[in-house]
């Protein structure tokens, strides 16, 4: 758990604290920023057009992350009527989020590859920063509710009410299939492969 590592190395921990909020806090800009620019200006007049972490914390999803491992932060408001494009608008809005984070992990992994880094806490950072940007594209991405790959997902293919419905009711249990996946798939065959790619190096973590 994270917060145990409080006690352990206070260092470690705001590093590790950092690089998850700076995460999740660019991932809601990313949302805020384009349903801005797509026309609904619903995330600005409640101040989210920000990197701002406290701005973006959900009390609940940050107590979890600090106990348990897993957290969220505070969903972006956006009114898809408001949108300029009704059909495409709110899958790209849902895609602004993960693709920040590949953005991210991609522009400090660069960091990492070119770049003769001495520092060894700098470097710890820097892989830790891309390690959860990957993560965090990575999960938001499997189209389940109320992760951001569901908007996507129900945008390009069209289903029933029904089959909607469900799946809206099944997202605290499919929320624990994605954790699953993430565990068995995601980390050792797309997240860590992802991290050498961009790297050059072997994931620490």
């Amino acid at each position: 758990m994270l917060i145990e590592l409080l006690f352990i190395n206070p260092i470690l921990f705001l590093m590790v604290a950092t690089a998850i909020l700076l995460a999740l806090s660019i991932h809601e800009y990313f949302h805020a920023w384009t349903a801005d620019f797509l026309g609904d200006p619903t995330a600005r007049y409640q101040g989210r057009l920000t990197i701002n972490p406290l701005v973006h914390l959900d009390p609940f999803g940050t107590l979890l992350l600090l106990f348990v491992g897993i957290g969220w932060g505070k969903p972006v408001p956006f009114n898809p009527f408001n949108l300029r494009s009704k059909k495409w608008g709110p899958a790209l809005v849902a895609l602004a989020g993960p693709t920040s984070n590949f953005l991210i992990a991609l522009i400090f992994g660069s960091l990492l590859r070119f770049l003769e880094l001495t520092n060894p806490s700098l470097i710890f950072f820097f892989s830790f920063f891309v390690w959860i940007n990957l993560i965090l594209g990575v999960f938001n991405l499997i189209p389940i509710p109320p992760l951001d790959g569901s908007h996507i997902f129900l945008t390009l293919f069209s289903f029933s009410g029904n089959v909607k419905a469900f799946l809206l009711r099944g997202g605290p249990f499919l929320i624990i299939v994605a954790i699953l996946f993430m565990n068995f798939i995601g980390f050792p065959f797309i997240c860590e492969p992802l991290f050498t790619l961009i790297t050059g190096m072997f994931p620490p973590f």
